[in-house]
Parts: structure tokens; C-alpha cells; sequence
């Protein structure tokens, strides 16, 4: 690995992009990371390697894994109606929903975040009060009164309420909290010590503040929950991303098959470099996995090619940090 090129590269594309955040290049046993930017802006705190910041999208990996990890135990199926453990909550998610249409996103439920309808996803405004998304349960309130838009199963279409219903699945048929969940079987096994759901209105230090803006001291707390669920919100560090590939791909949270079905393509978008399986993206014509998230304040992008094992992961605390080093990004891991 050419260290010094690869961060010449990436110094260009944070200072051409205004990227505020933490790159990480892993391959072949060497590191590389580089960080950019203020965790926090007025107190000046920079953002360092063990900074953790807020993820979004990216938890739905997450939340898939604890759903499939139940699966393995049996206490969920993939064709399980989610009518099954809902019983009269959410009465418009029709009956023959279940959770594999969930985690692929062909369900056809009616979304509370249709991410479509908005040019900048910082225009959307929660329905209720950001303090009373608190726990997952709390979701009902705005996760209720949206009608299916598809029948179940007829066609791919993007959904962050179906993620959020899969966490309270994981709830009702685990016994335990979903951040108990996750915290038991995917960050315990993956040995993860900074990945955890925080409130936004309570950061602990290490935790960058997510910024609606290069500048300025706007942030997000009232843009988001404050405190996600199976649709985002998850906190992590670059270093704890890298963990969380080689767990998943080692078959330490999940069996060797789940995972291969986890991944298996097809069923997603029908057009563009993307396809999905469950919970993970995955890159037409290359072995390349893609977890990403984007959201007021936080954006995630990592890439892990399954030949070569290179990964390149960025957490950024703007919106749109994560994208401005996206062409590197490519580089290193597509090419």
C-alpha cells in the first residue's frame, strides 16, 4: 500500500470537499487513517481516530444482522408475517408482510421517511417532538398511519420505517431491548466498544457533534430522534467498522450460509452500480460490499472488496462529508 500517495489523495479530496471526519484504509495487514475537521466546533476539539460519530443508514446492516441472527436461533423466520408479533399495532402493514420482504426492502408499506421526497434530507421535519423518540417502541407513534404503497414482495423501493418495524420484530421475538440486541449480538461477538445508540442530546466527549453546515454552529439535534433505532442513529469509530467487517465475513455473529444470503444479489434496484440484499449494498460486476448512510449531520460510507480485502472506510459529522471523498474512495476499493 502506498501510504503516502493514498494520503496525499485523500488530504486533497477533505480540503477540495471541506470533508470533516475519519478516514480509514485498511489492506493486506496495514492501516492508513486520516482525520479531518472539529468533533466539536466551539470548543475547537478536533476529530481524531476514536471519534464516534453518528452513522445513520449504515445501522440498517446492523439491525439485519440482529434480525438474522435470530433467525439463526430460531426465533424468527425469514417468512414470518410481521402481522405475527405486531397482533393490532400498525393496522395498515397488510397482513402477508414478512421479515425477509422488510430487510429487502419489497414490502410496500407506506414509509414515515420517504427519503424521495426531499432534495436535502435536512428539510424533513419529525411529526412528533425529537425528545419522544426515545426507544423503539416509541416509533409506533410515527411509524402508524401510513397505507401500503405496493402489494408485499412485487418490487424494490427504499424504506427506513421498514427497518425501524424490523427492530421492534427483534424486540418482541428476542425478549430484550433492540439496543440490548445489538449490543449482545453483533457488537459483543464483533468486539465493538464504541458502537452504541447515544442520544444526541446527551453526547459524551468523544462523540463528534453532527453540523448541518461546512460552517457554523447549527446542528442536528432537532433534524433526527434523539436516540435511533433499526433505520439509523447508530454511533461507531472507523476502527470499530473494520471489526464489524471481519466479524460479519468470519462468520462470528452469523453462520457462513446467512451471511451468503445476507448478500446475495438480485432483488434490489433494477438500474444503477447498486444492488441489495439484506441490509448491505452490493456493487454490480465487482466482489465489492457497500454499507453507507447519509442524514443531517452524519454521513457514512465504507467499501470492502472481498478478494483483494481491501476496506475504506469514511464517518463524517456533515451531511455531505462522506461524499466528498467518495472518488477515492472508488479508487482504492473498485479498481
Amino acid at each position: 500500500m502506498d501510504a503516502s500517495g493514498i494520503r496525499a489523495d485523500l488530504d486533497r479530496a477533505a480540503d477540495a470537499g471541506r470533508c470533516s471526519g475519519v478516514v480509514l484504509v485498511a489492506h493486506g495487514g496495514e492501516q492508513l487513517v486520516a482525520a479531518y475537521g472539529a468533533a466539536d466546533r466551539r470548543a475547537g476539539t478536533p476529530n481524531e481516530v476514536t471519534t464516534q460519530f453518528g452513522i445513520a443508514s449504515g445501522t440498517k446492516t446492523v439491525t439485519a444482522l440482529v434480525v438474522l441472527s435470530l433467525v439463526q436461533d430460531g426465533l424468527l423466520a425469514l417468512g414470518t408475517a410481521a402481522r405475527d408479533l405486531l397482533g393490532a399495532d400498525l393496522p395498515l402493514i397488510h397482513d402477508e408482510v414478512t421479515v425477509e420482504q422488510l430487510l429487502r426492502h419489497r414490502s410496500g408499506i407506506g414509509d414515515y421517511l420517504d427519503e424521495s421526497l426531499y432534495a436535502d434530507i435536512a428539510d424533513f421535519e419529525l411529526p412528533v417532538p425529537a425528545q419522544r423518540l426515545s426507544s423503539t417502541s416509541a416509533y409506533l407513534q410515527v411509524l402508524d398511519g401510513h397505507p401500503m404503497v405496493d402489494d408485499p414482495g412485487t418490487r424494490f423501493t427504499y424504506n427506513n420505517g421498514g427497518y425501524v418495524v424490523l427492530a421492534l420484530l427483534a424486540e418482541r421475538a428476542g425478549g430484550a431491548s433492540f439496543y440490548d440486541l445489538v449490543a449482545d449480538r453483533v457488537c459483543r461477538p464483533a468486539g465493538l466498544t464504541s458502537t452504541e445508540f447515544l442520544r444526541s442530546d446527551a453526547l459524551p466527549a468523544r462523540a463528534a457533534i453532527g453540523y448541518l453546515h461546512d460552517e457554523g454552529l447549527r446542528t442536528n439535534v432537532f433534524h433526527l430522534p434523539v436516540r435511533g433505532s433499526g433505520d439509523g442513529g447508530l454511533y461507531t469509530c472507523a476502527s470499530d467498522v473494520g471489526l464489524l467487517w471481519a466479524a460479519l465475513l468470519g462468520g462470528r455473529i452469523l453462520q457462513p450460509e446467512l451471511v451468503e444470503e445476507m448478500v446475495r444479489p438480485g432483488l434490489g434496484p433494477q438500474d444503477g452500480a447498486l444492488d441489495h440484499g439484506m441490509g448491505m449494498w452490493l456493487h454490480r460486476g465487482a466482489p465489492v460490499l457497500e454499507m453507507h448512510g447519509y442524514d443531517a449531520g452524519a454521513s457514512f460510507r465504507s467499501l470492502h472488496h472481498r478478494e483483494h480485502g481491501t476496506t475504506c472506510t469514511v464517518v463524517s459529522n456533515t451531511g455531505d462529508g462522506a461524499g466528498a471523498m467518495r472518488e477515492v474512495q472508488d479508487r482504492l476499493v473498485l479498481l
